[in-house]
């Protein structure tokens, strides 16, 4: 779904980085406030992007709300050209209207603090001509509730410290560090039905761990596949460890214990284990840690990871796996290792997909699709001690009340790198990032340009390995929902794998595919990371957007025979998804064909230059 807005504010954009001298309120000592701020930034970025929106020539964005009898005002303490501005506390007038809006003083009204549930009330209103009071209010109170699970995440964060023992690692720690979510998400932090004991257990920022909660399924309901050796039924029965014991002709289900209480009280369920189809064994087992998806779990010490299925609302959508996405992760295995990861590794033998092999659910007419009930077994390729991060995780900010600036992980380590190589940071760290597009960026092109599949490699899907010092050295991408097979590369790709997106649903016309790769790869992650270092005050967005055109003109376009390339350097708009229009508009991002799942709009290119 595709729309855009009308009406921004006028002004010029501020084509260099702004910085104001008060005091970041990010880093407010009450987490509170702190994570008020968060959200009223992660709104007002939201806002300029799916608007055009630019702040008046002061540097305070002006916002109408109310049909222009109301104002939202919020000075401008960093414009980014990649997305990731940083705002000032905003205030709220009444009775200065569109003058004000305008940058013109009315001379009436008061600034008045306001709250981030007010601003996205507002904001959502004055996003639609007919706004939807449902919708309004739906908004509003998963704003209300991401703040309130923000503030709760920086207290633990700010006095807990890290826990230690064999369960740490660089992975995990990278996947518990999104203190404050998507950056340009209206509700980063909204997990709707988790109660505030059970969040302290399920949640990756607050360090959560849990036993799963096991079924037993008779075998003649039960659904599964496996590209590997071993049958999914088998990898689940070595995780379970024999305790507690399998009644006769059962297969051990994993289920997240959030989903198996929900599903206890589902009719279709209820039923099932009514008659002895299933059996609910309980808890059992060492802890599993959420990663920063927070239905993907982890455990020291296995060789697989477990995408369970979660009926909780997080940001946009129920996260309960689909059959698609199923079938989608055992073909992709079995497509790669067909030759092409062989061919693929050749060229970037640092990079690598972390393969979704197996599953293993539960098949009955009444349970439907979703039904609630199927695993999928993840492979965890990672030792403890090899550097391997989320690029969300990598960049994100760590509010935690110290110092003059919002440090991050990946602040820490190109201090460290300038500290190491005597050189300045901003050279460092242009340095990081143009070894990154060969490492990270580079590979995925190729696999677009070569081989017909393009990757949904935003930030949080993706993962960097670094060496000792914290340069970059490859990476993996994982999600067995974010591949898209190109209509134009059917033939070649069949040929390597026959029936290849049969079952999984995947092939999807070249324009689409373009139309989403864009923002994936492009907006979302390397728009992104440039947006995060400029932000962060570790270098210069505009030399970071001249390094990227030179690496699109010349490896990207010249190795891969990717279009997307082209389209960065020479389109004077990006096709972007609109989080807030999508939440707006209530939709579900794991629900209809994948053109219309959210709502997109168009936004200068800055990677074309003005």
């Amino acid at each position: 779904m595709s729309t855009a807005l009308t009406g921004a504010p006028p002004g010029p954009p501020l084509s260099a980085p702004r910085s104001a001298v008060e005091p970041d309120p990010l880093l407010h000592a009450d987490p509170a406030v702190a994570a008020e701020q968060a959200a009223l930034e992660a709104l007002l970025r939201c806002w300029t992007r799916e608007t055009g929106a630019r702040p008046g020539p002061d540097g305070c964005l002006r916002i109408a709300v109310l049909g222009g009898a109301a104002r939202l005002t919020a000075p401008v303490r960093y414009w980014s050209p990649g997305g990731w501005h940083r705002f000032g506390r905003a205030t709220l007038s009444v009775g200065e209207g569109r003058a004000a809006d305008e940058g013109r003083t009315a001379g009436q009204g008061a600034d008045a603090p306001v709250d981030a549930v007010t601003a996205a009330a507002l904001l959502a209103a004055a996003a639609a001509e007919r706004p939807d009071p449902g919708q309004v209010a739906d908004l509003a109170a998963r704003v209300a509730d991401s703040v309130v699970r923000t503030a709760e995440i920086l207290a633990h964060r700010r006095t807990a410290p890290a826990p230690g023992g064999p369960e740490r690692s660089h992975f995990l720690a990278a996947e518990q560090s999104l203190l404050l979510g998507h950056p340009l998400h209206p509700t980063p932090k909204s997990r709707d039905g988790l109660g505030p004991a059970q969040s302290v257990a399920y949640s990756p920022e607050l360090h959560g761990s849990f036993q799963l909660h096991w079924y037993a399924v008779d075998r003649e309901l039960l659904a599964a596949g496996s590209a590997v050796a071993e049958s999914a039924e088998q990898l689940t029965a070595g995780l379970l460890g024999g305790r507690p014991a399998l009644p006769p002709g059962t297969a051990a289900l994993p289920l997240h214990p959030w989903q198996a209480r929900e599903l206890a009280h589902r009719p279709a369920v209820a039923a099932l284990l009514a008659d002895g189809l299933l059996h609910d064994l309980g808890p059992a087992g060492e802890p599993w840690y959420p990663t920063s998806s927070v239905r993907t779990v982890y455990r020291p010490g296995t060789p697989w990871m477990l995408k369970l299925s979660l009926g909780l609302r997080i940001t946009n959508s129920r996260r309960e796996n689909l059959r698609k996405e199923l079938h989608r992760g055992l073909e992709v295995h079995r497509l790669l290792e067909s030759g092409l990861a062989a061919e693929w590794q050749a060229a970037h033998p640092g990079f690598d997909i972390v393969r979704d092999p197996a599953w293993i659910g539960v098949d009955h007419p009444a349970l439907g699709d979703p039904g609630g009930l199927d695993t999928v077994l993840r492979a965890q390729p990672f030792a403890p001690a090899e550097r391997v991060l989320c690029v969300a995780g990598l960049v994100a900010e760590q509010p935690l009340g110290a110092g003059d600036t919002v440090p991050s992980r990946l602040g820490d380590i190109l201090r460290a790198l300038a500290a190491r190589c005597g050189r300045p940071q901003p050279t460092v760290a242009a340095d990081w990032f143009l070894r990154y597009l060969e490492t990270v960026v580079l590979p995925v092109l190729w696999l677009d340009g070569r081989a017909g599949i393009a990757l949904e490699a935003h930030q949080q899907n993706s993962l960097v390995l670094l060496d000792a010092d914290g340069w970059p050295t490859g990476g993996r991408y994982r999600d067995n929902q974010g591949y898209y097979y190109r209509e134009s590369a059917a033939e070649r790709l069949t040929a390597r794998l026959p029936g290849l997106g049969t079952d999984s649903d995947t092939f999807l016309p070249d324009p689409v595919i373009d139309h989403h790769f864009a923002y994936y790869l492009g907006i979302n992650h390397v728009l992104g990371l440039i947006g995060a270092l400029g932000s962060q005050q570790l270098a210069d967005e505009t030399v970071l957007l001249a390094a990227l055109r030179r690496f699109l003109a010349g490896p990207a376009a010249a190795a891969t025979g990717s279009a997307l390339p082209a389209l960065l350097l020479d389109a004077p708009t990006l096709p972007c998804k609109a989080n807030l229009l999508t939440r707006i508009n209530g939709l579900d991002e794991l629900v209809g064909p994948v053109a219309t799942q959210s709502v997109y709009v168009d936004i200068p290119n800055p990677v074309a230059g003005p």
